[in-house]
């Protein structure tokens, strides 16, 4: 009988789990960790988390070794540890030292993902949607959506693919009424409407620009700047009227891909001082004459290469800097530029947000294996580069498609990456990967408006930490255990003296504990 009927069978004859609290069902591929398996009638949850005692801290790990949000508790205490044989690493909370608020986490619905939560039974859809937005969770708070078609669709696609100037022929397309409004909808119906959508463009349709082609090296035709502004405007009011308004747009996805040649999936090229003159001069000023003048508008939505070289060109015109609320950044090149580039970013513009808009794991060339289930590697990758960018001044972390398919698909140009949940339509049920439960560390215990603290060593060995303050006055410790040993840590906190964990091997732990003046 299959595991997960058996597991699910037992429950409901012994009363092992209440709704609010299923714990994971684990299945072995070939990597070295589990998934979770979800259907229609089972899904895990996120436990209830008790609130810390006043001399306590609540602590929750999950591991490679198979524990997902397992809960247990530590005590505080104002010694040293007694036996002086163990060196722990210490790390430093600094309550005082204030630093930039969270605006949250979360994914991107693209048509991919909806093609594939749509290919479920309704009950696994309702499972899969609670899985990231709902109370039992992990809540995520923030959404991206691509305004028209990019490589994770099954086609080409623009909303205005004939040449006309006055956008007549505007219009939302089948994708978006089955695949992405629908989602959308729901994750903020179950969030009370609590979920910042954003949205980004591919390319203009090709007839706007220099190559007359949604691929490869193009450009937007000056004589289509005012145009392509209005096209905004009017996705805008289209996706506000089928009940998704917008809380932010990026003014182009990774500008720079749109300059090399046979580029093979939907881009558009700019440059910094181009994209500022247009800005300036065609899309703020629409944006900030129409009902929409709160939306918040992001640059660059490209590599950590690029910084702070482009933000500092763009913004060094005053008037176009009046328009630009924040810098998005995409995670694909972190591994070789170094995230104090961030840091330099936010001290040259900081009255501008930083925010990571997408990520994904399988898309570099020597990643041959698209989707790895079960790879605990790849979880402790997101990890690691949250970690990093929450402490140099980033301000959330958003993932790229929420649902992809055992091939990490579709996406028309066979583009196939990995995805924290994988749909087996065949089977009809869906696996969180470890991927899925190391965002669920950031999103579920630091909610939007939580502020990130200073930390004494952030990376120390194969310990990284992050630390925030949360609206409700928690503090909330995340550590990350790269080691393949268990590894002795005492956090301090000078207002209630030092706490003593064990973090298990390849480990990713959330510590909470109520806030007390120094």
């Amino acid at each position: 009988m299959d595991r997960l009927i058996l597991v699910v069978l037992s429950m409901a004859v012994l009363g092992a789990a209440s709704v609010e609290d299923r714990p994971c069902v684990p299945l072995k591929f070939t990597h070295d960790s589990v998934v979770c398996v979800c259907n229609a009638t089972y899904c895990d949850t996120v436990p209830e988390i008790p609130p810390p005692a006043s001399d306590g801290a609540t602590v929750v790990t999950s591991s490679r070794d198979g524990q997902r949000f397992a809960v247990s508790s530590a005590q505080w205490t104002t010694e040293s540890r007694a036996d002086n044989r163990l060196t722990p690493t210490r790390i430093e909370i600094f309550t005082s030292t204030r630093r930039q608020q969270v605006f949250g986490f979360g994914g991107a619905v693209t048509d991919a993902a909806g093609i594939n939560i749509a290919r479920l039974p309704a009950a696994a859809q309702d499972h899969l949607l609670e899985s990231y937005y709902g109370p039992s969770g992990i809540r995520y708070t923030v959404a991206r959506v691509p305004i028209g078609g990019c490589d994770f669709s099954t086609r080409p696609y623009t909303y205005a693919d004939e040449a006309d100037s006055s956008l007549a022929n505007f219009s939302l397309t089948r994708e978006d009424e089955d695949y992405k409004l629908p989602y959308l909808r729901r994750a903020l119906n179950l969030t009370a409407g609590a979920v910042r959508v954003y949205a980004s463009p591919w390319s203009a349709p090709a007839w706007m620009k220099s190559n007359n082609k949604l691929t490869g090296a193009g450009q937007l035709k000056k004589e289509y700047y005012q145009t392509w502004a209005d096209y905004f405007l009017k996705f805008l009011e289209a996706y506000d009227a089928a009940g998704v308004p917008m809380w932010g747009l990026t003014a182009q996805n990774e500008p720079l891909d749109g300059w090399i040649p046979g580029f093979t999936f939907n881009c558009m090229g700019w440059r910094a001082e181009t994209q500022g003159a247009w800005i300036r001069d065609h899309l703020g000023p629409t944006l900030r004459r129409s009902r929409y003048n709160a939306t918040k508008l992001m640059i660059l939505d490209d590599q950590r290469v690029m910084l702070p070289a482009w933000p500092d060109n763009l913004l060094a015109d005053a008037e176009t800097a009046g328009y630009v609320d924040g810098i998005a950044v995409h995670w694909y090149a972190d591994d070789f530029i170094p995230a104090s580039v961030l840091t330099t970013t936010h001290e040259h513009h900081p009255d501008k947000f930083l925010l990571s808009t997408e990520a994904c794991e399988g898309s570099l060339p020597w990643q041959l294996e698209k989707v790895a289930l079960g790879s605990w590697r790849r979880a402790e990758t997101y990890a690691t580069d949250i970690i990093r960018d929450l402490n140099h001044w980033v301000t959330g972390w958003v993932d790229w498609n929420i649902a992809l398919d055992m091939n990490g698909g579709p996406n028309w140009v066979a583009n196939f990456v990995d995805s924290p949940v994988i749909v087996d339509a065949e089977l009809h049920r869906f696996y969180k990967q470890p991927m899925f439960y190391a965002l669920g560390h950031f999103a579920r215990f630091m909610p939007p408006d939580s502020t990130v603290l200073g930390v004494g060593e952030t990376d120390q060995g194969d310990v990284l930490t992050v630390a925030a303050l949360t609206p409700d006055g928690l503090l909330v410790a995340t550590l990350l255990n790269k080691a393949e040993h268990e590894t002795e840590v005492t956090v301090s906190d000078p207002a209630r003296g030092h706490l003593d964990l064990t973090l298990p091997a390849k480990s990713l732990t959330t510590v909470q504990w109520l806030y007390k003046p120094a």
